[in-house]
């Protein structure tokens, strides 16, 4: 059998050595054979399950519904309908994701389409941010175009409009 060192069994598996050593630590994969030097040693199956791993990160399942589904991919008698309850359950997960996602990207678009990316520095996106209400529905793009701002003196300067 062929062992492999953390730096092979990165570049086989997909994953970095940091978080191999990582997956290690919170328990999700064994902790490796040793050497006589002491460096970690992987074989076929440790390999086998870090892709198991990848594959999972890949979907975006956390760390502890990874620990569940290698844990029922190692039980040969796991009934199939918890392993599609835990996929149904992280699929209603991505569906919110999505959704928030489309409302945040809503609600920037609006914010830029109302900036007008001018000198002025007067900008929603900005007062949006410290207002902090995000969540709340898009308020009407107020485009009037806005006197000169007040100079730092504090004087306001009036102008005279031309005919």
């Amino acid at each position: 059998m062929t062992l492999m060192n953390i730096g092979e069994a990165a570049k086989a598996s997909g994953i970095s050595a940091k978080m191999i050593r990582h997956y290690e630590s919170v328990g999700l994969v064994q902790a490796a054979a040793r050497a006589d030097s002491g460096y970690r040693q992987y074989g076929p199956v440790d390999i086998h399950t870090l892709r198991f791993i990848r594959h999972a990160r890949d979907l975006g399942f956390s760390i502890a519904e990874i620990g569940e589904l290698v844990g029922l991919w190692n039980d040969r008698n796991r009934p199939s309908r918890q392993v599609k309850a835990l996929a149904e359950k992280h699929i209603m997960e991505l569906d919110r994701k999505a959704r928030d996602l489309l409302a945040m990207k809503a609600t920037l678009e609006h914010l830029t389409h109302c900036c007008h990316g001018d000198d002025r520095p007067e900008c929603p996106i900005l007062e949006t941010l410290a207002g902090g209400r995000l969540d709340a529905e898009p308020q009407a793009c107020h485009v009037a175009h806005a006197a000169p701002a007040v100079p730092s003196s504090g004087r306001s300067r009036t102008r005279k409009a031309s005919a």
